[in-house]
């Protein structure tokens, strides 16, 4: 779960990819469809992995937001 600008709650869906030693954590927001990507050590918590992707989506969703 992400938050938007109105501090509404909103779902996000992760995809985490291993590549060798790394993971491709991908975070996709439900309502505007925005999607950011991060690379992780693959040893790395799944719960860790997911809060940098959902951490760099908020940060998209902010800046990109109107006003």
């Amino acid at each position: 779960m992400a938050t938007d600008r109105a501090g509404e709650r909103r779902d996000v869906f992760i995809e985490i990819v291993t590549l060798g030693n790394y993971a491709k954590v991908t975070a996709i927001d439900s309502v505007t469809g925005t999607e950011v990507s991060v690379t992780c050590p693959a040893n790395a918590s799944r719960a860790s992995m997911e809060a940098a992707a959902v951490n760099k989506l908020e940060y998209v969703l902010k800046k990109n937001a109107p006003g």
